[in-house]
């Protein structure tokens, strides 16, 4: 059977709007998997295709014809060739990513580079995902309504939908894609409590030996306070639910500490989220991020990670979501990594399947490798990729993403390999000036395609962007960009990173200058 080879840029997009979304956009496999030979016309929601068999590949949509000169190529300078086989037996699959930040925007770039992935949405997605045509952003599409994103799915024919943030897997949504027979990465409500509730976590060690900090839960200020005043600082603070990464305070003295129960119990900055604290035990040593793929009953180890909290360089001023990360993480060695899997991680997936909430999807245990024993501890469980750990992660992957996690959503895992690229990654984290606390947004970012020109292998994330009337990229949030490169080692991934950084025209942003510093001289 005859096949046919057209020349078509990443990603067709039609119609722009103020926001810097389109209205229509088609990314090359899932329009190209349309241009069957002898299938001459096609019709994609209210559009109709169809192609004229001529050198220069014109297409005609609803009656006007546009040449493949009109469409406007974001992700590569060169048009790949994409060849359509109608005999290709490989299943295939078209993705819908949920979310719109930087994790959200590499796992689009991951999965558009999967060979089992037919194409990639992104909802809602942001201008930068949109223009890197890494995926066609939905920014229209209502996550928080379960509903609406079935009907998408039904409509498009998605085969798999990855839940980036927290939020929509501690409500929910995997529950309902699932019941509705939709294969979903990301755990359910239930076991999504690992990361919605501290306290929740805290129980499951307890039960089931897992070893972490020692800890005390209050609902009541007073209480907590006296069990301080015992304990004495530093110690720490964590509201019990989710409060966007702003929930955890490591007091050095006792006066920070009572001022920091009083906010969360008595002046409820963080709401319902911070009705109860976990007070915990100062763990001192290195902190690492350490990933694994569930399936419900089995767990494979992502490579190691390690990222940087604090705002400031020399890891000062208060905590971020992250500033930056690099893989691997020289501390998490072959050793540790094997204690960590059969010492907190697989006793966590049996607990959970054994307390009827089976995770599926991936477990981000934050590790403290205690400086007086030399072994890993549990901080925290988070219960999807972290940012910006996911970005150093994606770019080093070289398996098959959209395999692999419908392997785990189909409870296939076991006896599956990942495999990764040498050397190593680090993301640098552009905040808008400000951030953590009260920034300035709508502010003018400019020379982003000549940083990434830097090195073939920098890849600008975007966390937080939009395009103003002009067309230039403005910050939209306090964390806006991860700036990642990889190289040979951990000094070359460096390196490439700060001088595509260095490009950058922002003003109103700033950066840690010392990413990486614990494992560099």
């Amino acid at each position: 059977m005859a096949f046919s080879t057209l020349n078509l840029s990443l990603s067709l997009k039609l119609g722009t709007n103020n926001n810097g979304f389109f209205g229509s956009q088609f990314s090359h496999s899932f329009l190209s998997s349309k241009l069957f030979l002898g299938s001459s016309s096609f019709s994609v929601g209210n559009l109709s295709f169809s192609i004229s068999h001529h050198s220069s590949c014109r297409l005609h949509i609803n009656g006007s014809q546009w040449s493949s000169t009109h469409f406007r190529c974001f992700a590569q300078k060169s048009e790949p060739s994409v060849s359509v086989d109608v005999l290709a037996g490989n299943e295939r699959v078209v993705v819908l990513v949920i979310g719109g930040g930087g994790r959200e925007h590499a796992l689009c770039y991951a999965l558009q580079r999967s060979p089992s992935c037919d194409a990639v949405f992104c909802a809602p997605g942001n201008a930068g995902i949109s223009s890197s045509g890494n995926a066609t952003c939905i920014p229209d599409l209502d996550i928080s309504d379960s509903s609406a994103v079935i009907s998408f799915c039904s409509k498009w024919s998605v085969g798999l939908v990855v839940v980036g943030p927290e939020a929509s897997l501690v409500s929910g949504l995997a529950n309902d894609l699932v019941k509705a027979g939709i294969p979903t990465f990301g755990p359910s409500a239930e076991a999504a409590a690992l990361e919605g509730s501290k306290n929740f976590m805290k129980s499951i060690c307890d039960k089931y030996g897992i070893p972490t900090a020692k800890y005390q839960t209050f609902s009541d200020a007073s209480a907590a306070k006296q069990y301080i005043k015992e304990q004495g600082a530093p110690i720490v603070i964590k509201a019990d639910g989710l409060a966007a990464g702003k929930g955890v305070v490591v007091a050095m003295t006792l006066e920070e500490a009572y001022e920091t129960v009083d906010s969360m119990l008595v002046e409820g900055v963080f709401g319902s989220a911070g009705s109860q604290v976990v007070v915990e035990e100062f763990l001192e040593g290195e902190e690492a991020s350490f990933y694994a793929l569930v399936d419900g009953e089995h767990a494979i180890p992502l490579e190691s990670a390690q990222d940087h909290k604090r705002v400031g360089d020399g890891d000062t001023g208060p905590n971020t979501s992250g500033m930056g990360a690099y893989s691997p993480a020289t501390v998490l060695t072959k050793e540790i990594q094997s204690l960590v899997m059969e010492s907190i991680i697989l006793p966590t997936v049996k607990g959970m399947s054994a307390e009827g909430r089976k995770f599926i999807g991936v477990l981000y245990a934050g590790l403290m490798i205690e400086k007086k024993s030399g072994l890993p501890k549990l901080i925290e469980y988070n219960v999807r990729f972290g940012d910006p750990e996911c970005q150093v992660l994606m770019v080093r992957l070289e398996s098959d993403l959209a395999k692999v996690l419908l392997a785990a959503c189909r409870g296939e895992l076991e006896g599956v390999s990942l495999n990764w690229s040498p050397g190593s990654a680090m993301v640098v984290v552009m905040a808008s000036k400000g951030y953590p606390g009260s920034y300035e947004k709508g502010t003018v970012i400019q020379n982003l395609e000549e940083a990434e020109h830097v090195d073939a292998s920098v890849k600008i994330f975007h966390a937080g962007t939009a395009l103003d009337s002009d067309g230039n990229f403005i910050a939209t949030g306090g964390r806006v960009l991860g700036i990642t490169a990889k190289g040979k080692d951990l000094k070359e991934a460096r390196d490439k990173a700060y001088q595509a950084v260095e490009e950058i025209n922002w003003p109103r942003g700033f950066y840690r200058h010392d990413i990486g510093w614990r494992a560099l001289p």
